[in-house]
């Protein structure tokens, strides 16, 4: 049992053994937590956060976006449905 994602040639597949008990993914409990990604401009990651629920992601801690991580930090942190949670960082720092 696992889930993919894709973005042109990059992936990554997250899998779980078949001799792993627990039927759900809980980033709060042991193991994998988060995933962190280059995801552009300060303007891109605004864009994948205004587009993320249509492809079934939700914003985390939105009262700190986008510095939830940190003042220097420009990020979007996103959950899908199955409790993984995807963090997307500005690679140029903001600008004006």
């Amino acid at each position: 049992m696992g889930i993919s994602w894709r973005c042109g040639e990059v992936y990554i597949v997250v899998t779980r053994p078949p001799a792993i008990s627990g039927r759900e993914h809980d980033r709060r409990l042991p193991g994998l937590n988060h995933i962190a990604l280059h995801g552009g401009s300060t303007a891109d990651i605004d864009r994948i956060v205004g587009q993320a629920s249509a492809h079934g992601w939700n914003a985390l801690y939105g009262d700190r976006y986008p510095y939830a991580g940190g003042p220097d930090h420009y990020a979007a942190y996103l959950e899908n449905e199955a409790g993984f949670k995807v963090e997307v960082v500005a690679s140029t720092p903001r600008s004006g």
